[in-house]
């Protein structure tokens, strides 16, 4: 069957339904996730789902209304996502690094009907909140409860095209973004991408990230649909990371270019252990080929998968592992059922190898962004001719004359570290917020010098790294900062950010 037929041909189904089709599917027992606390078979998740799903009926909670979360990855919370799906209600999950600065911006714009945090954080969001913001340790033992009863929600119809989640995201803008992924785009993805990577019943998928990230997000799925074991390891130590992943006899890891630097670290120096692990998966920035090296050098008989993509139409390449030696600066081939093209600024195709807007037509575009019609307009567009929306990813590159892709950045602010997508103008927002800071502009990082910020005012670098570290996911906190009496700009008024770069030239960390 060729790579384009499966995901066309089979029906549209329902987020919650990956999970219903693999609890019959399953061997018996058949584990579905674990976290440090415990595991649960694929019987124990679904029945776990329907106790959420009977939990938000009883709390008034409706089909298109928004359930934030902002919670550890847990296996909890993967029964909330499929018990959401099951309500016909939207999941927002929120990474438990957002600070306030930012979710402030989150809980306006997605409005959700209530909101499920930690137990130390109620206090403190419920004064951000107009709505009700619940414990998790008043809400899960309501869920128990209802799980022990065998607790089922009245009937809901659920429609394809209805959205199952919220995913925000660092935007072009210094608020975050939400794609809205519906369960058609969100089930068609994760099928094509378990085409290409082959999930199966006697993997174990090793899980560092959080659910929150579309990354981990959609490893919820694709376990599902490999009627795989999914292990949830964001909350564990860096130091154990790699005894975790042979204690539990990981098969499949996904990594992204810091992860798996860590591992191969670890590798060098703890003794030589027992592994399963036949695949490890990439995405979120480029793999550099001697961090390539290196873990096949420590895993012995591993692949190692470069992927590309974004959550507005979730992955856009697969390298397929027989081609990481001849094309090993690609990112990939399409997923099976989409297009990939590359256009000039007028929107015409450019001859094959030359450079442009990559541009993606499919089933898994999303239909845009959550109450942002502008920034809507201007990433998904619709192809006059055959009327498909497009997504314009703003990224840049090529394609060979076998059709595989090549990436070549970003011709905008936008930006990855440690596998993270950000901009310099919400970290750039996030410093003027700064009592004392009169103006600051951010430097993207290059092989050279991290991600660095200027600013313009009477304090200190530390302080001002300090401040941004309260406002800021890690990830998004430079590393660098220098004060200036003012900032250099071009003739037409924006950053001149190679006279900034001057600035931090022969400076590290």
């Amino acid at each position: 069957m060729s790579r384009n037929a499966i995901p066309q041909a089979e029906p549209a189904v329902l987020v919650h339904e990956v999970l219903d089709e693999a609890t019959a599917d399953a061997a018996p027992g058949a584990v579905a996730v674990g976290d440090r606390d415990g595991r649960w078979t694929y019987q124990e998740l679904s029945e776990y789902s329907h106790a959420v799903d009977a939990w938000l009926e009883a709390r008034g909670v409706g089909p298109g209304d928004r359930v934030l979360v902002q919670l550890p990855s847990t296996r909890a919370l993967v029964a909330l996502f499929y018990g959401t799906a099951r309500r016909g209600a939207v999941l927002v999950p929120l990474n438990p690094g957002m600070k306030e600065y930012h979710l402030r911006s989150v809980l306006a714009n997605a409005e959700p009907r209530l909101v499920i945090v930690a137990d130390a954080a109620v206090e403190r969001i419920a004064e951000l909140s107009p709505v009700p913001v619940l414990g998790f340790g008043e809400v899960w033992p309501e869920v128990t409860a209802l799980h022990g009863t065998g607790a089922r929600a009245s009937a809901q119809q659920v429609d394809a095209d209805e959205v199952a989640v919220l995913v925000y995201t660092s935007g072009s803008t210094a608020a975050p973004k939400g794609v809205i992924c519906p369960h058609r785009q969100m089930v068609f993805a994760s099928r094509a991408i378990n085409q290409e990577l082959g999930y199966r019943p006697d993997d174990v998928v090793f899980c560092r990230f959080p659910i929150s990230w579309d990354y981990g997000l959609y490893k919820i799925l694709l376990a599902a649909l490999g009627r795989s074991e999914l292990v949830l390891a964001d909350t564990d130590s860096d130091l154990v990371l790699l005894r975790r992943i042979r204690e539990s006899g990981a098969t499949v890891v996904p990594i992204v270019p810091s992860l798996a630097a860590m591992i191969c670290s670890l590798a060098e120096r703890e003794p030589a252990g027992s592994s399963k692990v036949r695949m490890f998966t990439n995405t979120g920035a480029a793999l550099p080929k001697t961090t390539v090296d290196a873990l096949r050098t420590a895993f012995p008989g591993a692949e190692v998968i470069r992927q590309f993509g974004q959550t507005e139409c979730k992955r856009i390449s697969v390298l397929p592992p027989e081609f990481e030696d001849s094309k090993p600066t690609s990112v990939g081939r399409p997923l099976p059922g989409t297009r990939v093209l590359i256009l000039d600024e007028d929107g015409n195709e450019v001859p094959t190898g030359a450079a442009g807007e990559i541009v993606v037509e499919g089933p898994h575009v999303m239909p845009g962004y959550w109450r942002a019609p502008e920034l809507t307009a201007k990433a998904f567009r619709t192809d006059p001719v055959s009327g498909q929306r497009r997504l314009h990813t703003g990224d840049f590159g090529s394609v060979d004359e076998d059709g595989f892709l090549y990436y070549e950045g970003r011709r905008d602010d936008m930006f990855k570290r440690k596998g993270v997508r950000m901009s310099t103008i919400e970290i750039e927002a996030a410093a003027m917020d700064i009592p004392g800071v009169q103006a600051a502009a951010v430097l993207p990082p290059t092989e050279d010098r991290d991600l660095a910020v200027c600013v313009v005012g009477d304090l200190a670098p530390h302080t001002v790294l300090r401040e941004l570290s309260l406002r800021l996911e890690p990830a998004k906190v430079p590393s660098l900062c220098r004060g200036v009496d003012e900032l250099p700009l071009t003739l037409h008024g924006k950053h001149d950010r190679r006279k900034l770069a001057l600035l931090f030239e022969g400076t590290t960390p």
